[in-house]
């Protein structure tokens, strides 16, 4: 492992490296080159992940491995600290997963205004800042990547997205540099209270134990705020219909497969392990919060006439069960969350897949004025009810299992944490599973089923499902019935570090 510390730093930072050629050494003019280095680059640094999947030891999946730690900034003490446990590795994987499919897609999906040299250099830097999150171990470092997604993102919706572009990508700004604002406040904080002072995630259980019971309420407030907003938790989630609706698909999908996960992360890797009281302590305002997202997201989506918003307002709700797993604190509820994010990611993701190529053909995505997609493009209307299904938790698809191990681990959370209450929750967050099933039926039924509309009946536009979408999707729709049926790809890899976390809240491994 020693010889191996080349390997996250390299992995991270080739995406980049394949933006800055793009940048700076091909001519706008250039599209084919500009599509082809972002797909090399993609693969490339899914193909070292492949090698990093192959060389983790996965009988010490709870330890931190490939680890990388130089000196950085000495003046305020942070390091250039990097490692990959059990927790990340699926996180990781992904990420690397996702990306390439994307840049594939995005091969005849270039939106207007065109310029795949800007459009695919965004991508690839926002894969390095979402993958330096996923492998950083200090404090600073991880602030860094996290706030390397910002931008790219930012320029993603602003320039390519929809009509009202502007308005969601300046909210989504607002909103995520807020949380951000209060995040570092917290990560300072926690520094200066910390003994010795470091910024050091791996050694900040033992060094911020000392840390007073009320100023460890005030910092898990902040990283709370700045965490929950990126989910998006109830009430912060508003940002997140309008930037969906507005982010042109490669945005939505990326969005809605990685991004949100960093929030669900940097609960999973900083919070709750750094301040295990505190985290006890909120874990009820967690609990009722994630549940009101449940409900409210799922007779949000009811409320809908866009298929793009309601599968945004999708999110909301089912981004509440990874956050009642996390807020259970035991390794039942962590193994259900970290599963629910990939889970989430490769449906969620999909279904914004299907959205933007329905919005290619019909230039319309009013549910109302869709219909009969079975009798013109019956692939695409069959790989719709596949991914509806899989998103409302049908037993055999991934989604069941991110969502209810989620619910039963509200049954029993953490010793300190109120019984009543969250077997109340588990309770109210299964009763959303049912309006989950009442709108992800209705979609698939108003969109796929009957004849199609007299506007499009004889449309030639709409085709079935084209090359590079399969090239895309296939992948996908793999996943997500292998991880249905063998949820321990993944379960296995995070127990031993889930069960590591949870000894922390009294729970046994």
């Amino acid at each position: 492992m020693t010889d191996q510390t080349w390997v996250l730093p390299l992995l991270t930072f080739l995406p980049l490296v394949g933006a800055v050629v793009m940048m700076l050494l091909v001519p706008k003019e250039a599209e084919s080159t500009h599509k082809l280095i972002a797909l090399v680059s993609s693969l490339a640094a899914a193909a070292l992940g492949v090698a990093l999947f192959a060389s983790f030891n996965y009988d010490a999946s709870k330890d931190l491995q490939f680890v990388v730690d130089q000196a950085w900034i000495p003046r305020i003490g942070s390091r250039f600290i990097m490692g990959v446990d059990g927790i990340s590795l699926p996180l990781i994987g992904l990420t690397l997963f996702v990306i390439p499919l994307v840049v594939i897609y995005s091969w005849d999906h270039i939106p207007n205004p065109g310029n795949p040299k800007a459009f695919l250099s965004l991508i690839l830097i926002l894969e390095t800042g979402m993958l330096g999150s996923f492998v950083a171990q200090d404090l600073i470092l991880f602030f860094v990547f996290f706030e390397v997604v910002l931008l790219p993102m930012y320029f993603l919706i602003g320039v390519w997205g929809g009509p009202n572009r502007q308005y969601a990508a300046i909210k989504f700004f607002l909103y995520t540099l807020f949380g951000s604002a209060l995040m570092i406040v917290s990560f300072i904080a926690i520094y200066f209270l910390s003994d010795p002072q470091t910024f050091d995630m791996r050694a900040l259980p033992a060094a911020a134990a000392g840390i007073s019971s009320g100023a460890a309420l005030w910092i898990f407030g902040g990283m709370f705020m700045g965490f929950g907003i990126k989910v998006p938790m109830f009430p912060f989630h508003t940002w997140l219909p309008d930037a969906h609706t507005q982010a042109p698909t490669a945005g939505s999908v990326i969005l809605a497969a990685v991004m949100l996960k960093l929030g669900t992360y940097g609960f999973i890797r900083i919070a709750l392990p750094i301040l295990p009281d505190a985290a006890k302590q909120w874990a009820p305002v967690i609990g009722i919060l994630a549940v009101i997202g449940i409900i409210y997201g799922a007779l949000g989506c009811l409320a809908q006439t866009d298929m793009k918003r309601l599968i945004a307002f999708s999110s909301v709700s089912h981004m509440g069960f990874i956050m009642l797993g996390i807020a259970s604190m035991n390794d039942f509820g962590i193994n259900a969350a970290i599963f629910g994010m990939v889970a989430h990611g490769l449906i969620t993701g999909m279904l914004f897949f299907i959205a933007g190529s329905m919005k290619d053909r019909y230039h319309t995505l009013e549910i109302k004025r869709l219909g009969g997609m079975l009798v013109q493009a019956p692939k695409l209307g069959w790989i719709l009810g596949l991914c509806t299904m899989a998103s409302l938790g049908l037993p055999g698809l991934a989604g069941f299992w991110g969502e209810f191990p989620a619910i039963l681990a509200a049954y029993q959370p953490a010793p300190g944490i109120n019984l009543v209450l969250f077997r109340t929750l588990m309770v109210v967050a299964a009763l959303g599973t049912v309006l989950a099933a009442g709108y992800l039926l209705w979609l698939f039924q108003r969109t796929s089923f009957g004849v199609p509309t007299d506007e499009f009946e004889k449309d030639p536009a709409i085709e079935d499902v084209k090359m590079t979408e399969w090239i895309a999707w296939t992948p996908m729709i793999v996943m997500i019935v292998v991880l249905g049926f063998v949820p321990g790809l993944i379960m296995n890899i995070t127990n031993p570090a889930a069960g590591a976390l949870a000894a922390a809240f009294g729970v046994g491994g």
